[in-house]
């Protein structure tokens, strides 16, 4: 199974999908060594780069990107995200890729218009792709949106037929509509009729946790392949295993408890060498809490993972989780 969209040839496995608060270099490097074919950054505000914030271009730069990487941006104004497109470029940021975010639900991002908000507005959704390109000069601009913003307003496909006539290179569908948020189940119907409306590769995602899930989702959408964000945190090993189901593989072994608490040890003390210990150990909290999914005494350690302040907590927090195991 090979996805191309532009120059690029896509390995084969699941993507690695862009979350806010979680999608760092870390986080996206890790998944990249363990077989993600490519990592979506964080999604940063195309108005607030075009005003001058740095830390919104620091979300996407990447020094030492591992694998192919993709940069995600939002808005609701062509102008303002060809502008910051063109921005980031100038100032140098290095990227694969370029994503237009149309699916996140939060409320502060919607409230502006942007997110999947854009679902309402599929003619709005092509203008802003057709800014992106032009401004991304031949890097291939991807997509990531919802089913729509509701049941009343399932259109997706119409937003898909939008982006691709615009210059959209691959269309990610999560199975979602804005009302529902992240409450199961996806709807694979809207994933199919997305992939039997457009020519571009589209990718499913939503609720794929196993290596089997990503092989239904392909069989139940004819989607071209997958893309994983939460059922990833905490167990880079998926993306081993899904790329080892689509080969037709043997799947590889699972990893063992040591081996997990080490990827965990060394992803935050990567995140601490990143952004120094302060900034890095409030958010590898969240990141932690995923490793003590199916531990005995998980929810005792989840509260040890909410109390991480120095690193050196790390290796107590792996102490306790041996300990619980015993």
């Amino acid at each position: 199974m090979t996805i191309r969209i532009g120059s690029l040839e896509l390995p084969t496995g699941a993507v690695f999908a862009p979350m806010a608060g979680f999608t760092d270099a870390s986080c996206r490097h890790l998944m990249a060594d363990h077989g993600a074919a490519y990592t979506v950054s964080e999604m940063a505000s195309a108005k607030a780069i075009t005003y001058g914030d740095q830390k919104s271009v620091g979300l996407l730069r990447d020094k030492d990107p591992h694998g192919i990487y993709a940069v995600q941006l939002f808005g609701a104004e062509p102008e303002t995200l060809g502008e910051a497109v063109r921005i980031i470029r100038e100032k140098g940021v290095q990227f694969d890729i370029l994503d237009i975010n149309m699916g996140c639900p939060a409320p502060k991002i919607t409230g502006s218009g942007a997110g999947s908000k854009l679902m309402l507005d599929p003619d709005l959704c092509g203008r802003l792709v057709r800014a992106a390109v032009a401004a991304a000069e031949g890097t291939p601009v991807t997509v990531k949106m919802r089913a729509g913003w509701d049941g009343e307003h399932l259109t997706a496909v119409e937003v898909a037929k939008q982006c691709e006539a615009n210059g959209a290179a691959l269309i990610t569908v999560h199975g979602r509509t804005r009302e529902q948020m992240y409450i199961p189940p996806i709807s694979p119907e809207v994933i199919r009729a997305v992939k039997q409306a457009v020519s571009v590769p589209v990718l499913g995602n939503g609720d794929i946790t196993t290596a089997e899930d990503a092989l239904a989702m392909i069989r139940e959408t004819g989607c071209d392949g997958v893309m994983v964000g939460r059922g990833a945190l905490g167990n880079p090993w998926l993306f081993e295993e899904i790329r080892a189901a689509l080969l037709g593989q043997p799947a590889p072994k699972a990893p063992t408890l040591r081996q997990k608490m080490q990827t965990l040890r060394d992803q935050i003390y990567d995140m601490c060498e990143r952004k120094g210990e302060w900034t890095a150990m409030a958010q590898a909290r969240s990141q932690a809490i995923h490793y003590m999914r199916g531990l005995r005494g998980a929810a005792a350690l989840r509260r040890a993972c909410a109390t991480l302040s120095h690193f050196e907590d790390v290796d107590r927090l792996i102490e306790a989780v041996y300990r619980a195991q015993d």
